[in-house]
């Protein structure tokens, strides 16, 4: 394990800048020990847009359910890039059963030390989800869809600590952790320029607020997209400014005040990610949501009705049943649905009690 601890304020040269960055960033916040500590394996299944992480209390079953629902949280707002997805209909009541799109899991024990010194550990549960059953729960939810492959962008960052504002290139990424592990977090990546002399002088336009002399400067990168922020000390804290850029054109600009650097940081992910999933993010077709008048076939016992009965209790696209005709071994409900009967179908899978009834719309036979 590596100590790591707070350098004393001084005036200091851009790699000196970028180590008491890092140093600081790390002392602030444990956690941040994580990037230096996972396996290229890790890396990979934190940056899948099918996986999500959580930290856990412990490795019982219980424990690991509950871990299922948080992470497959995360994976839906990476795929819509809304981070407030669960507040969407229906997605609070498909994470109760997150557990059915699981397709694996581990465990990490990521170690930090605290601000003190002392060793600390968390417990990582990394969840990978079966992609297709994801794809089927967002259409049949209707929820937005920020198609891949994503973009990425360049971060153009230059950090003032007091002795003049320099360039964050390749060779200082660590100073951008917080910022680089946020764009992961939201479902992308950000790249940095080289840093050579020639991309030190962007400085200047970075900070008089020059986004266009700035996306010059980038055109011998391949991407169009340019994440622009300049970070300074104020009133004992931190300031970052953002400005992103997607082909010339400025998406979204955003001041952020934080005490804590980490956090001053990661909010430039934000802005670039919640600028692109509101113009690149789209709501996936289906029919209106409403009421629908739906029959089960085969319903010839007491048992029969509770399977139908629990199947539409339990499913997100369904926000209501009534039962409205029952007749020999054949019950109709209308049910209230988010995404219409195509939403309904995707949701009833393989192991569904039910089955559709090939060639009659919105019948289904019992199995």
């Amino acid at each position: 394990m590596r100590n790591r601890r707070a350098a004393a304020p001084s005036r200091f040269h851009l790699p000196s800048l970028c180590v008491l960055l890092a140093l600081a960033l790390l002392a602030a916040a444990p956690a941040s020990a994580q990037a230096d500590l996972r396996t290229e394996g890790d890396v990979a299944s934190a940056q899948s847009m099918y996986a999500g992480e959580v930290q856990v209390n412990s490795q019982t079953d219980q424990a690991r359910e509950a871990g299922y629902a948080r992470a497959l949280a995360q994976v839906l707002a990476k795929l819509s890039g809304d981070t407030d997805v669960v507040a969407r209909p229906g997605v609070v009541e498909a994470l109760r059963s997150a557990g059915s799109y699981v397709d694996g899991y581990d465990y990490r024990q990521d170690q930090g030390t605290s601000p003190g010194g002392a060793p600390t550990f968390r417990t990582m549960l990394v969840v990978r989800f079966v992609r297709e059953s994801v794809d089927a729960l967002t259409a049949a939810l209707g929820l937005p869809v920020w198609p891949q492959p994503r973009p990425r962008p360049v971060l153009w960052l230059a950090i003032d600590d007091g002795s003049g504002p320099r360039l964050l290139g390749t060779a200082q990424a660590n100073a951008a952790r917080p910022l680089l592990d946020r764009a992961v977090e939201r479902g992308f990546r950000l790249g940095l320029p080289a840093g050579n002399a020639a991309e030190q002088a962007v400085v200047a336009a970075i900070w008089r607020n020059d986004p266009a002399a700035v996306t010059r400067a980038s055109a011998s990168y391949s991407s169009p997209m340019q994440l622009i922020g300049k970070m300074y000390r104020r009133n004992g804290g931190w300031v970052t400014e953002w400005t992103f850029v997607d082909a010339g054109r400025t998406l979204a600009s955003r001041s952020i005040s934080q005490g804590d650097p980490r956090r001053a940081l990661a909010g430039g992910a934000d802005v670039a990610a919640d600028a692109l999933a509101k113009r690149y993010a789209r709501v996936p077709a289906s029919e209106p949501a409403g009421t629908y008048r739906v029959a089960f076939k085969g319903v010839r016992s007491a048992d029969d009705y509770l399977r139908v009965s629990a199947l539409l209790q339990q499913m997100p696209v369904v926000r209501r049943v009534a039962p409205v005709r029952v007749a020999s071994d054949r019950i109709e409900f209308d049910l209230d649905l988010l995404t219409g009967l195509a939403g309904f179908e995707r949701m009833l899978g393989a192991d569904a009690p039910v089955v559709a009834v090939e060639g009659v719309q919105a019948e289904y036979q019992v199995r």
